[in-house]
Order: C-alpha cells, then structure tokens, then sequence
C-alpha cells in the first residue's frame, strides 16, 4: 500500500477494511452535517461502509483509480477518491468529504493538492474535474483555490433528498497545474 503526504500534517492512504468501522462512526456522528451535500448519508449504514470499501478495493485493482482516507495529524477524518479513470482520453473527476471538525484549516486543499500531483504527474492524466451542487460554497472554494476553472453549469443535476440541485462543473488541465507553483505534494 502506498500513501500520498500532502505534508507533515495531511496525509492519504486507500481505503481498506481497517477504516471501516472509524469510517462509519464518522459518517454516523457527523451524519446531519454530511448529508446536507451527500445524499447516501441520511442512509448509510455499516454494511454501505464495507461495500464502499469493497468497491474501492476493486477499483484500485481494475486500475480505474482509488478511494483514499485523508488523515489529518494521523486520525481519519474525511475520503477523497478519483472516480473511474477515462484512461482513452486521461482523465478523471475528484470526489470528496471532510468532517466539520477539521473544516477550514485547508486540509481538504492540499489533500486535494496531493491528489492532482498524482493522477497528472504519476498517472500521466491530462484533465481532472470536480463537481460540486451550486450552493455547496465550501466545496467549490476548494475547486477555485486550487485553480480549477468553472466551465458550467449542469441543470438539475442531482436529487438532494427533497429538490433537484444544479452542479457547477470546474475543470483542471495537466499544464495548469504543473504551471502552478505551490504545489507541495510529494509521494512516500
């Protein structure tokens, strides 16, 4: 297994069935916060945990990307994951959660950081989106700080729980980011 060290507090490891119970736990106690943006958690139970988790496993051995835990100052507290790799034309999206807790300390930015450094320069990837509902504004912060562009808007794009939401699409290019010169990720 490898880990990505964003730096000496953040650092990110796949999934495995180690995490799953602190996982849960997580989503259980932050359950209210996390599902004001994620739909799956009003529901989620142990069992989704595991088949999470197994799904990730899986992906990361059909070599379609992974799930990773983000671990800040070495406790779990969010996921941050590639969705499948369009490995024809090289590209990905980044999906991701972090608990309230840890919110605002920049964690989920230079997880994010260390994730881009990844799929571009180890991956050889040359685009990676992230999307996020329009009213999710800490969300989209983390795409417009990292220097994503925001190329539009998809309409009604996901049911959230009671109403249709519209995603806002950014995107991010291989040359953008290695033009970039904060970056700070390295691999261990």
């Amino acid at each position: 297994m490898f880990e990505l060290v964003a730096d000496e507090e953040v650092r990110l490891r796949p999934l495995s069935y180690r995490e799953v119970p602190e996982l849960y736990r997580l989503t259980d106690l932050y359950r209210d916060h996390l599902s004001t943006w994620l739909p799956w958690v009003r529901r989620h139970t142990l069992t989704d945990t595991y088949a999470f988790v197994d799904h990730s496993i899986a992906q990361q051995r059909r070599n379609e990307g992974f799930q990773a835990g983000i671990f800040y100052r070495h406790a779990i507290v969010g996921v941050i994951g590639y969705h499948k790799i369009d490995w024809d034309n090289r590209k990905t999206s980044l999906g991701y959660w972090l608990i309230p807790t840890v919110q605002g300390r920049g964690v989920m930015s230079r997880a994010c950081s260390a994730m881009l450094d990844y799929a571009f320069f180890h991956l050889g990837l040359n685009r990676m989106e992230i999307r996020a509902a329009k009213d999710n504004i800490r969300s989209r912060r983390v795409a417009e700080r990292l220097g994503f562009t925001q190329e539009g808007i998809i309409r009604q794009a996901e049911w959230l729980h009671d109403r249709f939401v519209d995603h806002v699409v950014y995107g991010l290019l291989a040359r953008e980011w290695e033009q970039r010169s904060d970056r700070r990720a390295f691999f261990a």
